[in-house]
């Protein structure tokens, strides 16, 4: 075979190689396409995040005045008791010993302020006739005086004793529940610098409070009646709704951490929350109920070369001419050392174009955001690119296609 004729073959073979790579196993380049949303009117808010600890509103720790033995217990853990209610009793065999001791000294006491009466009238009527002298009036009345307020003392002992009897039995002061018995049938109290608690009560166990534990960086958003949500542990599903009612102005710091105690209205209703649970706190610091939000990913978004090729991109008119005196206003901005806030941008999709517009934003949740200016609910705004697929060709295409649901 002539070597021309190999030539023109092996040139033959490699092109229809070249075909077949090129039209059947070629690795096709895929388009890119934008991802797309509407603004939506909805809510948006910021928070603050804390823990803390559920508690009654109002608690009572009921003591005794006086030392003794516990000889009858009428109340234990999670009674119902109303205000003035008998709680427990103290022995009361010694103190009525003294109430008794009392009495018979006043008795006393009373017999001789009745015999100084007596002779003082007698020593008056001999004075006056001139039998006595003055020094023997003057004793007879310093003995009857002497008496006189020796009755009063005893009475005083007296009603000093019968009111520590009255103290060995317990009351409760106010309408509540038992939380804690601190005491048994039998246990001896002794009440001397600091009373010894024998019942915690809690006046509503209805109306709770959340003590919260808000971080100093925290706590300058936190003011009195903002809305609260918070969850605990033992209804992780349930979410119980409260108002800020106190921000108390004593910091605690722990391992060089300051935190203020917020105090958090939480009402309890159905009694599911229980002292002593831990909570999982957000606190509302601000929120718009009919707001106009993109997506934060819209923010930042930018075109990329790749979207070139089936988009024309076109940048905000605005920021093309700032560029042009970038230099100047740079210089300037260095003289006056004033600080300017950058500018929101995002990219309109407009048939085969993307066109930056730049917008005026409001709060931001790191989800979406609020627009206050420069869109409207019928714009369709850029949120991202990604490499086209079949399905999302025909997301994109197909008007059957079910709808993301607003979120208003």
């Amino acid at each position: 075979m002539k070597p021309k004729k190999i030539i023109i073959i092996i040139i033959s073979v490699v092109a229809v190689l070249g075909l077949i790579w090129y039209f059947f196993l070629r690795n096709k380049e895929k388009p890119v396409v934008v991802t797309t949303e509407k603004p939506e009117i909805g809510a948006i808010s910021t928070s603050v995040t804390a823990t803390g600890t559920i508690q009654p509103v109002d608690t009572v720790i009921v003591g005794t005045q006086v030392s003794g033995t516990i000889s009858v217990l009428y109340a234990d853990f999670n009674s119902v008791v109303k205000k003035g209610q008998l709680l427990a009793e103290l022995d009361k065999t010694l103190i009525q010993a003294t109430v008794d001791q009392a009495k018979a000294s006043l008795a006393q006491a009373q017999s001789n302020q009745q015999y100084q009466s007596a002779n003082f009238n007698r020593q008056k009527q001999l004075y006056a006739t001139g039998s006595i002298s003055k020094a023997e009036y003057d004793l007879a009345l310093n003995s009857y005086q002497v008496a006189a307020a020796s009755v009063n003392n005893t009475k005083a002992q007296l009603r000093s004793a019968e009111r520590n009897l009255s103290f060995t039995q317990i009351y409760s002061p106010i309408d509540g529940v038992v939380l804690g018995r601190s005491v048994n049938i039998g246990q001896t109290v002794a009440a001397s610098f600091n009373t010894p608690t024998i019942f915690t009560i809690a006046k509503d166990i209805t109306k709770m409070q959340v003590q919260a534990k808000v971080d100093e960086a925290d706590i300058g958003n936190v003011v009195k009646g903002q809305r609260s949500t918070f969850t605990v542990d033992a209804f992780i599903d349930d979410t119980f709704n409260g108002t800020v009612k106190e921000i108390r102005l004593q910091p605690s710091i722990s391992s060089n951490v300051v935190t203020y105690s917020t105090l958090i209205d939480a009402p309890n209703d159905d009694k599911k929350l229980k002292p002593g649970m831990t909570a999982s706190i957000v606190i509302y610091t601000k929120e718009i109920k009919d707001a106009l939000l993109i997506s934060a990913q819209a923010l930042k978004f930018s075109p990329d070369s790749s979207l070139s090729k089936t988009y024309e991109i076109i940048p905000d008119p605005a920021l093309r001419k700032g560029k042009k005196g970038k230099g100047t206003q740079q210089k300037k901005a260095a003289a006056e050392e004033t600080v300017v806030t950058p500018a929101s941008y995002v990219w309109l999709v407009q048939g085969q174009k993307l066109v930056q517009k730049q917008i005026k934003i409001g709060l931001n949740d790191n989800t979406h955001v609020q627009v206050l200016e420069g869109l409207s609910n019928t714009d369709v705004v850029a949120t991202g690119a990604e490499i086209a697929t079949a399905a999302t060709q025909a997301a994109a295409s197909s008007p059957f296609m079910p709808q993301r649901p607003k979120r208003r």
